[in-house]
């Protein structure tokens, strides 16, 4: 049952509603009744890049296990470096990387040492070739050489019993990297997150139809599955819903049996056709319906048995600029990951945006640089919620708090870079 009542008097192209909910409250609300994944598996690491890690990765050894040269060059006793003279060094070996020099060096006495090679004993510094002059079997240094130049020390990375990388991590190149110069070969993170999808609406097709007139091509299916491509998500989509009541409710309960997330997009409007908030209350809990932004005012949220539900608006912008500010962060809490927010920063605006006090808007722009190199933004044209180009061109979200009453050149704004995001 629904503890939460539909209002339907209010128009989705009023920009002021009281029944609307603010994004800030919208977001913590979501996210409070969202939950984590728990079951995790154990994996090789060849199959771990964009997945959560499920337990703390500790270091049992030092790396590097020992002192080794950064450069090509030679292994000193920081002793034999001149003052304001020179001094001449007899090469008496050579280090490799991988295969060291193991004998004793003396005072007047270097090494050869290639990157990586580890350090001979005693030695404390490498002086590169670049600053050596050669001398038949010895090199001659000068006063530039300084004690411990061009060392990497032992565990200068990181050392035995440090935590290198902690528990719910999105899991990159760089961390996989980390984990095998550990020697570590399989690695525990979360399984992975179940999300399924469906579109309702009669009037949409797929590609490869032919379209009869008042008929669209589905571009929702195709943007949701391109949002949710992520190596730790599982997605079920499960196609087009006709605007059937016990049709809708049918797929909706069958979704909600496998997945921890369920998204629809479409009916969730005022819509004599629109099934899937009746759907929604019917078998579930419906937290939330409207929140005060554009575009997406109607985006429904709640839960079906124990799957979390999201229905975004049908309009293709809407649905993306929904998933993005509210879905998204309530994916990364379910995988598993920490930190849910996302990267926003001020620039100045070469556009004159239009906007009417009452909704916080997610206009689409350019971010670019100006003449002196300084970041700057301006929108992409139509800002409707149907106009998916807008999408396609923008790099970023223009996000205009709910006060604004329109933005003039020369002003500074909030963006959204898509980066990360998409």
């Amino acid at each position: 049952m629904s503890d939460f009542t539909f209002n339907n008097e209010q128009s989705c192209e009023d920009d002021s509603d009281p029944s609307s909910l603010l994004m800030d409250s919208a977001l913590s609300k979501i996210l409070s009744e969202i939950s984590q994944v728990t079951e995790t598996q154990v994996i090789d690491i060849t199959e771990i890049l964009g997945r959560v890690l499920a337990q703390d990765i500790i270091a049992e050894i030092n790396v590097p296990a020992a002192a080794n040269s950064a450069m090509d060059g030679y292994a000193i006793l920081s002793g034999d470096i001149p003052g304001d003279e020179r001094n001449e060094l007899k090469i008496i070996g050579t280090s490799w990387a991988g295969k060291p020099y193991t004998a004793e060096v003396h005072c007047g006495q270097c090494v050869r040492i290639m990157t990586g090679g580890v350090l001979p004993h005693e030695t404390d510094t490498v002086v590169m070739q670049e600053n050596v002059q050669l001398k038949g079997d010895s090199i001659i240094i000068d006063a530039r050489a300084v004690k411990g130049d061009n060392v990497r020390p032992i565990g200068e990375d990181f050392c035995k019993g440090d935590t290198i990388i902690q528990a719910n991590t999105r899991l990159s190149a760089a961390h996989i990297g980390v984990i095998a110069s550990l020697g570590i070969r399989t690695v525990e993170v979360f399984r992975k997150l179940k999300v399924a999808y469906f579109l309702t609406g009669d009037e949409l097709r797929s590609i490869g139809e032919v379209l009869k007139p008042g008929q669209i091509y589905d571009s929702n299916s195709y943007t949701l599955a391109g949002m949710l491509t992520n190596p730790a998500i599982d997605v079920h989509k499960l196609g087009i819903i006709p605007d059937d009541k016990q049709t809708t409710r049918d797929a909706l309960e069958n979704a909600a049996a496998t997945a921890d997330i369920v998204i629809t997009t479409g009916g969730v409007s005022v819509g004599e056709a629109d099934y899937v908030r009746d759907a929604l209350e019917a078998l579930g809990k419906v937290s939330l319906w409207k929140v005060a932004m554009k575009p997406g005012r109607p985006l429904a949220f709640g839960k079906v048995v124990n799957a979390a539900f999201f229905g975004l608006p049908g309009n293709p912008v809407s649905a993306m600029v929904t998933f993005y500010q509210f879905v998204l962060p309530a994916i990364n809490k379910a995988m598993g990951i920490k930190d849910t927010t996302t990267l926003s920063f001020k620039v100045v605006s070469l556009s004159f945006l239009k906007k009417r006090p009452g909704r916080v808007e997610y206009q689409r722009g350019i971010l670019s640089r100006d003449n002196s190199g300084e970041l700057v933004v301006s929108n992409t044209g139509g800002q409707g919620s149907g106009i998916l180009s807008s999408m396609a061109n923008a790099n970023c979200f223009i996000i205009l708090p709910l006060e604004s009453d329109g933005v003039s050149p020369g002003e500074t704004v909030e963006v959204q870079p898509f980066y990360g995001l998409m």
